[in-house]
């Protein structure tokens, strides 16, 4: 009897194929001794060993950098198309002449190819497949598990213990769900550190917004604060008809009881939840849940817009910039963003029970079957809509081609601002500029920032925090001279900005002099151009001066100016980026404990320590024959501590 393959062991197969030690099958062709100089690959040799079978497969250049990845139904037929004569496609023609060797993995079916292919791109980022680039995590509601459960916004890994509802297509859909669950249920949205230390009832409690659990409450008053949060948990799921039924209920059970008072929330309650309902309610033949989405293309990018639809009305809309490698055809572009979309584990959560798209796919087909298997439930693709579906469609369309309209200005502005600061200083080329600034509270815990825009605007990646040490606290400096001497120590093997700006006046801009030209003097790269951001009478924005490296020459420039735009643009990034890390190396130092980075004194001391004395400030009061007294705790060991204590504080 022939034995039927699992879902799960498909899964399991899928899953090992992406790791490169697994077992499972895999071909593919060692580089010649010829292969390690140029791209030559042969490839007649390699589809000798290619089995008409479906499956993913990896193209590798000679630096063993995978540089496409790719799905196919016959994985023989399809890796034949890329090696014949005459083929039209510059990216294919391109991607081609690099390919060193070709790897693949046999799945079961197309559709599994599919979801290999998907996490494979994920992983590897492609430089010739069109990638999604959307890495933030979808918010949620958060209803706690603690003796009184709190509802909360939640973004990122569910470490905290609760119940989450969502994901929410976006923040102002959360925030909007929490203003309106704390109206109709007076349910603790206050933080943990706040209702563990109140002593009485805040003002939400006093509006009726809350029923101050951090208060005692009551046997009744416990009781209360439950039932609230089973009403507010069939809320969140949608079981809207069961919740009026038991507030109903509920109403019923306290006017029979006499408790005219508890039986009157109750009807605030009902009347609040139904005009909820006719406010979400919208002329609309459709009820079921459903994403639109429309792309439009312009000047070589791309934009993707997906409206997501629920019940009758738009929950959320969000554009996507996915990135177009030259030739990119319109299937490829919809056809990647469709299933790195819908196969991400991001929205497992949120499958529709349609999506209407506005461009035919070649294998939308594979797509649907791929994208049902990983949800576990049916999800249709619609393209020819007619009447409502059709009003969503042309407002997504709208939408992408004004957002991408908005992007490329976004980008002439950027490109209009670099233009006139080039003019201005007289510096032909800017490609990378960089920006320092100094924070600290009184000298203490100082950190440098550096940050870095290109021609686009500001590269985050390349930003970087730099803690300022060994200098007399408070001179700023000091701390300018540490932090260039750190960055430029080896300007042969580092990136060198064509451009440096100093957050500050004479003083640091001398600073910078002094390092750059000791920094550059036997480098083979030339010194990058110094400009001073000075600021103006009472600090007030537009009035900064510029003052150049070496030259000492001023410019005063006027806010309309693109070019001081764009450099306060980088002086206050910058100076956010400094303050942000100080504030952060701050907090870890009030968070940490006095005891800690006393040589001798570990985790089991510390606790000795506390336990014995009854805390924190009786171990500064006490003395070093209080301090003896301790288990495990030596004269010598004591004085060290009673020494280390004191001199912190």
């Amino acid at each position: 009897m022939k034995e039927e393959k699992t879902p799960s062991q498909s899964l399991y197969f899928i899953d090992d194929a992406l790791n490169d030690d697994s077992d499972v099958k895999k071909q593919s062709v060692q580089k010649s001794e010829k292969s390690k100089d140029t791209t030559d690959f042969d490839y007649k040799t390699f589809l000798k060993t290619v089995p008409n079978r479906p499956g993913s497969y990896r193209m590798y250049d000679k630096n063993e950098t995978v540089i496409y990845v790719g799905k196919a139904k016959d994985l023989k037929k399809r890796l034949s198309q890329y090696f014949l004569k005459g083929v039209d496609s510059i990216k294919t023609r391109a991607l081609v002449s690099h390919i060193a060797h070709i790897e693949f993995t046999v799945t079961f079916s197309e559709t599994e190819a599919l979801i290999l292919e998907n996490n494979l791109i994920k992983k590897y980022q492609p430089r010739y497949n069109i990638l999604l680039r959307d890495d933030k995590s979808y918010p949620y509601i958060l209803l706690t598990k603690d003796k009184h459960p709190g509802l909360f916004y939640h973004r990122g890994a569910k470490r905290i213990v609760g119940d989450y509802f969502g994901p929410f297509p976006d923040s102002s859909a959360v925030k909007e769900s929490l203003r309106l669950l704390q109206k109709i249920f007076p349910i603790r949205q206050c933080a943990d550190t706040v209702y563990a230390h109140r002593s009485r009832p805040c003002l939400m409690a006093q509006l009726g917004k809350c029923l101050a659990p951090c208060v005692p409450m009551g046997e009744k008053g416990e009781e209360n604060y439950a039932k609230q949060v089973e009403l507010v948990k069939l809320f969140l799921r949608g079981q809207n008809q069961e919740l009026l039924n038991n507030l109903t209920v509920l109403m019923q059970s306290f006017s029979k009881n006499l408790q005219f008072e508890e039986a009157a929330k109750c009807r605030d309650q009902l009347l609040a939840l139904r005009r909820v309902q006719e406010a979400q309610s919208v002329s609309s033949d459709i009820k079921s849940d459903i994403d639109v989405i429309g792309h439009a293309v312009q000047d070589g990018l791309a934009c993707v817009h997906v409206l997501f639809i629920r019940k009758g009305r738009i929950l959320g809309t969000r554009s996507y910039y996915p990135k177009l490698p030259r030739e990119g055809s319109l299937d490829e572009l919809m056809m990647s963003f469709l299933s790195q979309f819908y196969l991400s584990e991001n929205r497992s959560a949120m499958f529709p029970q349609e999506i209407v798209i506005d461009a035919a796919v070649n294998e939308i087909g594979v797509l649907q079957n791929a994208i049902n298997q990983v949800s576990g439930r049916e999800v249709k693709f619609l393209i020819n809509v007619r009447a409502e579906r059709a009003k969503y469609l042309t407002l997504a369309k709208a939408n992408a081609k004004a957002s991408l309209t908005s992007k490329i200005a976004s980008s002439l502005t950027a490109q209009d601002r670099i233009n006139s600061l080039e003019k201005i200083l007289n510096i032909k080329d800017i490609h990378r500029m960089e920006c320092f600034d100094i924070s600290h509270t009184q000298g203490e815990l100082t950190v440098a920032s550096c940050v870095v825009f290109d021609r686009e605007g500001p590269d985050t990646s390349r930003y970087r925090r730099f803690n300022i040490e060994g200098i007399t606290p408070g001179d700023d400096f000091a701390a300018m001279h540490q932090v260039l001497t750190r960055r430029f120590k080896d300007p042969d093997h580092s990136e060198i900005p064509d451009l440096v700006f100093i957050d500050g006046g004479l003083g640091q801009l001398k600073q910078a002099e002094e390092v750059l030209t000791e920094s550059f003097l036997h480098a083979k790269s030339s010194l990058p151009k110094i400009v001073a951001v000075a600021k103006g009478e009472g600090r007030k924005e537009g009035l900064e001066t510029l003052i150049m490296g070496f030259t000492h020459e001023r410019y005063h420039l006027d806010l309309s100016d693109p070019a001081l735009q764009l450099i306060l643009h980088i002086r206050d990034e910058s100076h956010r980026f400094a303050i942000t890390g100080h504030r952060g190396r701050r907090s870890k130092a009030r968070r940490t404990s006095a005891l800690e980075g006393i040589e001798g004194v570990g985790t089991k001391r510390r606790q000795a320590l506390l336990q014995h004395l009854g805390g924190r400030q009786e171990v500064m009061r006490a003395g070093v024959d209080e301090l003896v007294k301790v288990p495990g705790i030596s004269k010598a060991l004591a004085q060290k501590i009673y020494d280390a204590l004191h001199a912190i504080d």
